[in-house]
């Protein structure tokens, strides 16, 4: 029995009769006539590229906003993704989706082949509805078990890079960006390892640098479409699809009138303009596609419009930086900046992941390597705090629950209580060097006072971290219902075990964390 292989790139024989459903031509309207965004027509028509944006820090609201304005698309609607994880929630938002096409609006689905082992995941069978086309990005070939992670050895550099992306564009006048993939532990606290992250709504002139990026990744050669994997053109499988949506609707009759409570009520408050915009003006970047496909030393090298924004925003910057970061790995380069601004007058204050609550041991390792320096300099440094509920053991010895445990995930800046920066890329060599990412930079002062604030809440929930007389680092903190704070002189709510193999993590060289 042969293995069952799909193309790489575009060009392959297989695609000679490939016929896009989803064309320019279906984007020929005008986003200001949209539903969505005649609510906010006179902040949009002041004709100074003016964008406005809300904050959306938890999950849940994640899920509902997503769900809210794919009822409220006519025209388009873009989706693009790391992670697809196949769950309950993935499986509502992709059903809302298709409600969307049925009723005429446009969708484009485009996924990385790694974070989503695609062609097994409902979302592909999308692919077969006249109104919905799904493509892979930076497919591996050969699709069976046995062969699939040696190919890695073969073609290392470009499958060791992942499309880190995350947008979700609704009738290219309205998008959301940050941190968060399409899985319930990205949208539900009450998953067993949930994701804390941030995302932003953005309405305005922003979104058309955010539906570029989407179609330069859309029309590049490494993008595949989804009719060429076999099990996406399984009618049989479609059929089992479309009846579980059927099913979840006559099972839970309660709750899903719950639910549609509650997406109408999202939509009566946008309609109402009730949501917390903040205006201003900002630009979408994002690393071209065919970084994926750079040598090692051309992405050792590279400096894209991410990075080259990020040293500007430093050298511009006069008196200080909030950054919320789950990888913090600066390098060598970037700690010396840091350093320089630090003893130049510019403030850090760093939330990034505690040991206990990392889903990465071994960027944790790297991240001390800089953190003693940091902390000399004077930036406060904290790490999030694994929540109590999620804690066992004895009051004064209490391990992380390896199946029910909160990381942080968002990647948030704000400099000078000014410019806000969120989106995909982590302060770390994967982001810098190997995988593709974006980001939204958004000059607005009353945004990134809500920005600064929440990244302030973060540090009130985690661990301070500072040095003994030896050098030597202290965590300091309170949980809720403690009468005085907490302090340990080893990494908190670990075990010998977790700390061990912390230590071992850190024999993997900084480039390949």
């Amino acid at each position: 029995m042969g293995c069952t292989t799909v193309p790489t790139t575009i060009h392959d024989a297989r695609l000679d009769n490939y016929s896009p459903k989803v064309t320019t031509s279906d984007f020929n309207y005008n986003p200001y006539s949209t539903p969505i965004a005649q609510v906010y027509k006179t902040e949009l028509a002041t004709g100074d590229a003016v964008s406005g944006a809300t904050l959306i820090e938890d999950g849940l609201s994640a899920f509902v906003i997503r769900s809210a304005f794919a009822r409220m698309a006519t025209k388009t609607i873009d989706l693009q993704t790391y992670i697809y994880s196949n769950d309950f929630s993935s499986k509502v938002l992709i059903a809302e989706l298709k409600n969307a096409a049925d009723r005429g609006v446009k969708v484009r689905i485009l996924l990385d082949d790694y974070g989503t082992k695609s062609d097994i995941v409902d979302v592909m069978l999308l692919n077969q509805h006249p109104n919905i086309e799904v493509k892979v990005f930076n497919t591996v070939s050969n699709r069976s078990k046995l062969l699939y992670y040696p190919q890695f050895l073969t073609d290392f550099n470009r499958l060791n890079s992942r499309m880190h992306n995350k947008l979700f564009i609704v009738d290219n006048i309205a998008y959301i960006t940050g941190g968060r993939n399409v899985g319930s532990n990205y949208f539900y606290p009450e998953t067993a390892s949930n994701f804390s992250d941030t995302d932003v709504l953005f309405v305005g002139d922003m979104t058309h640098y955010a539906t570029d990026s989407f179609n330069e990744y859309w029309n590049h050669h490494l993008s595949i479409p989804a009719s060429v994997f076999p099990k996406a053109k399984s009618k049989k499988a479609l059929r089992k699809l479309e009846r579980s949506f059927a099913d979840m609707q006559q099972r839970s009759t309660e709750a899903v009138s719950r639910y549609n409570t509650i997406i109408d009520m999202a939509m009566r408050e946008y309609k109402n303009k009730q949501f917390d915009f903040s205006w201003g003006r900002g630009k979408f970047l994002a690393d071209p596609p065919q970084k994926v496909e750079m040598t090692m030393a051309e992405k050792e090298e590279y400096r894209g419009d991410i990075i080259r924004a990020l040293q500007h925003l430093w050298d511009k910057t006069k008196h200080s930086v909030y950054m919320s970061a789950a990888y913090f790995v600066p390098g060598q380069g970037g700690l010396e900046h840091m350093l320089h601004e630090e003893n130049a007058g510019v403030h850090m204050t760093i939330v990034t992941n505690s040991l206990a609550s990392t889903n990465a041991p071994t960027v944790y390792a790297k991240w001390e390597k800089y953190r003693r320096q940091l902390i000399e300099s004077g930036a406060d440094v904290y790490e999030f705090m694994v929540s109590a509920e999620n804690l066992r053991g004895k009051e004064h010895d209490r391990e992380r629950k390896q199946s029910s445990f909160s990381v942080l995930h968002s990647k948030t800046m704000v400099f000078d209580d000014d410019i806000s920066w969120i989106g995909s890329f982590n302060l770390d060599p994967r982001s810098a060097y190997y995988n593709t990412e974006n980001v939204a930079i958004f000059e607005s002062r009353d945004f990134a006072n809500k920005l600064r604030d929440m990244i302030e809440k973060d540090t009130q929930t985690s661990w301070r971290v500072t040095l003994d007389e030896n050098g030597n680092p202290i965590w300091t903190g309170s949980r809720p219902g403690d009468k005085k704070p907490r302090v340990y002189k080893h990494a908190p709510d670990t075990s010998i075990f977790r700390r061990i193999w912390k230590c071992i993590s850190n024999l993997v060289p900084e480039k390949f964390v």
